[in-house]
């Protein structure tokens, strides 16, 4: 290989592995870090002994649910669904309490329901609420403290909506209808009767909040937790997406003017966002308000609809929706297309790559659909994207092969010019040309994978449809770092090397060995040594060290990913070596059971 090739070789590979290094360091070992940080100030704030006397600014927060959601003798209706369990408050209307019942905060059998909204009283509340709002308006309009009564229905579900009505005894009562289908999706319907001898003006309110911002929430730098919207002219719409540590930082209220669309706040797999009807024009703002510490800010995303004019003895009708629960494409897609809503899809983030992404993960739910197991998919997603790259793979090996042959030829010309760098150049051109080798054929395939790489890395970790699935034996999260480690064995020995003093946090980080990690490790050494060597002793030793690099790397990525390139590197393996056996280029493993054929004999 010419020496300005050498030269450039080992620039480009120190380029790289410096970028996926502060890639690494910042994605992946940042948010580990400050979630540690975050766990141990939680620690020392539960084990700094009782507070005597709170600065007036405090909030006092309940940990006792069942206090908050019965605080000032508020009465509730219940939510039952396939979906859904919890239960909504007559004070204000507010949806409030409520837990997703197909998913659970850990794999354990006895884990429970995944918590989506919280009631005022506790720490990081979180709910939903509808009003109206209208200046001097004689007796007022519904709000967040309103007294509704219920006047239809006990109980929530799919097929029993509830009435609610409140009479503001100067002439209007409000009466709204709430249903809940079969999913996540609630549809609140407002109607308001004038009975007095005047005209009124109103304008339709709705509301999601949350009261600071939960431990681990926002702290990812390649995922999207936070504000997010969808806004345009009834034409064409796009998405805006405020992550919570911007949002603290705005000083002013983000506003945004749209006809339909919808608005929220999202987390990586859930997700409360107001939809307004798609015809209907909408001022709607984030905004963060209240004084004092962190978890005392409320978090709001708000919007307000057409003003509407009741004259005496009519009434009008407002409906409006609130999505509540896991962002499941289907799911989404489906509000998308029975809802006309634009770009409902994108509440999952799917990443600058989403042209890559969302493919992919189409390709894994279908062959899911037929293997019935979601790691079995990966590896055939693997097989796929091999065998679309085949034909270019093939040249490039074919390519790779010949130049490993044509080493020692090359170490001849290095020799004969020792100090004729020009001339080895030209010498090795013309090997090259003779032989019908591109040098640069072994870079391409490499460099096409990655984008897939990280498409595929993006997919298992922002889909709630790869949450909790298991694969075989002990991977029983394909979302999730493989749980395994060296450093106890593997599980033989019964600890934790997290909990070990002063180092636990990088046993379990930064220096994790998993079996998946090694195996991946080893299957990435013998493709890298059955490459053609490196000419130059100084990128030789640096790509024999990459394989170790990369094990430490991976090891903290989530399992299905590290399956997925394992099982591609086998398969480039399988076809580097058909190749290589062909054309009768040395490789390592011709050269293992060429040795062990000349032990046993």
């Amino acid at each position: 290989m010419p020496p300005q090739n050498n030269s450039r070789n080992t620039i480009i590979f120190i380029v790289i592995a410096s970028i996926m290094l502060l890639a690494y360091s910042f994605f992946v070992m940042e948010p580990q870090a400050q979630k540690r940080r975050a766990a141990q100030q939680a620690t020392a704030e539960a084990t700094s002994g009782p507070v005597t006397a709170p600065p007036a600014s405090a909030a006092i927060f309940t940990e006792d649910r069942r206090v908050a959601l019965g605080a000032n003798g508020t009465q509730r209706v219940r939510i039952r669904t396939g979906t859904l369990t919890g239960s909504m408050s007559l004070t204000g209307g507010r949806i409030d309490d409520l837990f997703l019942t197909r998913y659970r905060e850990t794999i354990d059998k006895d884990s429970p329901a995944v918590e989506l909204f919280r009631p005022e009283g506790m720490k990081h509340a979180f709910y939903a609420q509808f009003g109206w709002t209208g200046p001097n308006i004689p007796g007022g309009v519904p709000g967040p403290n309103t007294p509704w009564r219920l006047t239809q229905g006990q109980t929530l579900t799919p097929t029993t909506p509830v009435v609610l009505t409140w009479d503001n005894g100067a002439g209007l009562r409000f009466t709204r209808r709430v249903s809940v289908d079969e999913q996540y999706m609630f549809t609140v319907t407002d109607t308001v009767a004038n009975f007095s001898a005047q005209a009124v003006t109103l304008t339709p309110a709705a509301t999601v909040l949350r009261q600071g911002v939960p431990t681990g929430l926002g702290k990812n730098q390649v995922l999207h937790e936070g504000a997010i919207g969808t806004f345009g002219d009834g034409e064409s719409y796009s998405t805006t997406q405020l992550k919570y540590g911007a949002w603290a930082k705005k000083k002013a209220a983000e506003e945004h003017e749209s006809t339909g669309g919808w608005l929220g706040i999202t987390d990586k797999y859930w997700m409360a966002a107001l939809i307004p009807a798609q015809d209907e024009k909408i001022d709607a703002e984030f905004r963060v308000s209240g004084a004092g510490a962190p978890a005392q800010k409320m978090h709001l995303v708000g919007m307000l609809g057409e003003s509407r004019t009741v004259q005496p003895n009519t009434q009008i009708t407002e409906t409006r929706r609130l999505f509540a629960g896991a962002k499941r494409n289907e799911i989404l897609s489906g509000y998308e297309k029975s809802l006309d809503l634009p770009r409902f899809v994108y509440a999952i983030d799917w990443g600058f790559l989403f042209f890559l992404t969302r493919p992919i993960f189409w390709l894994v739910e279908f062959f899911y659909g037929f293997l019935g197991n979601f790691g079995l998919a990966i590896l055939a997603l693997t097989l796929t994207v091999r065998l679309i790259m085949f034909p270019l793979a093939n040249k490039s090996y074919e390519s790779m092969s010949k130049m490993r042959n044509l080493q020692p030829k090359m170490e001849e010309i290095k020799k004969k010019h020792p100090d004729e760098p020009q001339k080895q150049q030209q010498e090795l051109m013309a090997l090259y040309q003779k032989e019908k080798i591109n040098p640069l054929a072994g870079c391409l395939p490499l460099l096409l994978q990655i984008p897939v790489f990280y498409a595929v890395y993006k997919m298992l970790f922002v889909t709630i449809e790869m949450r909790h699935q298991p694969f075989f034996g002990w991977i029983r999260d394909l979302s999730a770092p493989d749980p395994t480690s060296i450093w106890n064995l593997f599980g033989l020995i019964p600890w934790d090397p997290a909990s070990a003093p002063l180092v636990g946090p990088y046993l379990a980080g930064t220096f994790a060995l998993s079996i998946l990690a090694i195996f991946y490790g080893l299957t990435m050494w013998l493709q890298m040594a059955m490459s053609p060597p490196a000419p130059d002793p100084m990128q030789r030793r640096i790509f024999q060290f990459m394989p170790v690099v990369f094990t430490f790397i991976m090891a903290t990525f989530p399992a299905g990913l590290l399956i997925y390139w394992a099982w591609s590197n086998i398969l480039t393996i399988f076809q580097q070596y058909i190749i290589m056996h062909r054309l009768k280029a040395e490789n390592p493993i011709d050269t293992f059971f060429a040795r062990l054929k000349n032990a046993k004999a």
